[in-house]
C-alpha cells in the first residue's frame, strides 16, 4: 500500500475532448484529494491552428467545418456548453500563448508568490478551466494576452508577476519541460493521463471508472514493474 500516486495530465486548451473530460479529472481529484499528486502539462496540438485546421480541414470547410465537428462531438454532453459560433470569427492562432500564461502561474505557485491551499483547487487549475470555458462556451480568443489577463484578474492573480515570468523566459522553459515529458512518455493526444512513471497511459475519452480503478490499483499495489489488474 502507498498513500500517494504521482500522475501527469497532458492536454491542449483548445482540444474539445480535453474540455469535456475536465469534469472527470475534477471528480478524480475530489475522490483522491490527498493521494493523487497531479501535474498539469500542456502540449502543442493546436500550436498553429492555421496548419491544423485552416489547411488540415481545407477540404471539409476549414474553420467553419471544424467548428461544426466540435459542436457535433459535444452535442450530447450536458455538463459543458459549446458556443454556436465556435471556431469562427476571432479564432485563436495558437494554444501556445495561453499555455505559456498558465505555466507562469504554475511557477508563481511553486515559488510561493501565489498562495495555494492543499484543500482547495489551485489558482492555476481554476484559470485553466476559465480559459477553456471562455473559448468553448463564450467563443473568446484566449490566445490574446488581454483576454488571459482579464480572466486572471477575476481570480485576483498578480498580472505583473505573471508577465515577468514570461518576459524572463522561465515560463518558456517550463513549457519546454512539458513538451519533453510528452516526448518521453510518447503522448500522442489530448487528454492523456500518465501514471506509474509512464507505464500506464490513459488517452482520450476514457470513462471515470477506468481512471478511478487505475488510481486505486496503484494505491493498493505501488511496486514498479509488477503487473496491474487494471
Amino acid at each position: 500500500m502507498t498513500d500517494k500516486v504521482q500522475a501527469e495530465y497532458f492536454t491542449d486548451l483548445l482540444c474539445i475532448w480535453a474540455y469535456g473530460a475536465q469534469v472527470r479529472l475534477r471528480q478524480l481529484q475530489r475522490d483522491f484529494p490527498r493521494q493523487l499528486m497531479l501535474t498539469a502539462r500542456y502540449i502543442p496540438l493546436f500550436a498553429c491552428t492555421a496548419e491544423r485546421i485552416g489547411k488540415g480541414w481545407a477540404d471539409r470547410g476549414g474553420y467553419a467545418g471544424y467548428g461544426r465537428h466540435v459542436r457535433e462531438v459535444a452535442r450530447d454532453w450536458d455538463h459543458v456548453k459549446v458556443h454556436a459560433d465556435i471556431w469562427t470569427g476571432d479564432v485563436p492562432a495558437s494554444s501556445t500563448s495561453p499555455h505559456l500564461f498558465l505555466k507562469a502561474v504554475q511557477l508563481l505557485e511553486q515559488q510561493g508568490t501565489i498562495e495555494t491551499d492543499p484543500s482547495t483547487v489551485p489558482p492555476s487549475a481554476r484559470l485553466d478551466w476559465l480559459l477553456r470555458q471562455s473559448f468553448f462556451a463564450e467563443c473568446r480568443n484566449i490566445a490574446r494576452h488581454e483576454v488571459q489577463c482579464a480572466l486572471a484578474g477575476t481570480l485576483g492573480l498578480p498580472i505583473d508577476a505573471i508577465r515577468a515570468k514570461i518576459d524572463c523566459g522561465e515560463a518558456h522553459a517550463a513549457l519546454h519541460v512539458d513538451q519533453e515529458a510528452q516526448q518521453r512518455y510518447q503522448v500522442t493526444g489530448s487528454p492523456t493521463l500518465v501514471l506509474n512513471e509512464g507505464r500506464q497511459r490513459l488517452y482520450g475519452n476514457v470513462g471515470y471508472r477506468i481512471l478511478e480503478a487505475n488510481v486505486r490499483e496503484l494505491l493498493h499495489n505501488p511496486q514498479a514493474g509488477e503487473a496491474s489488474w487494471c
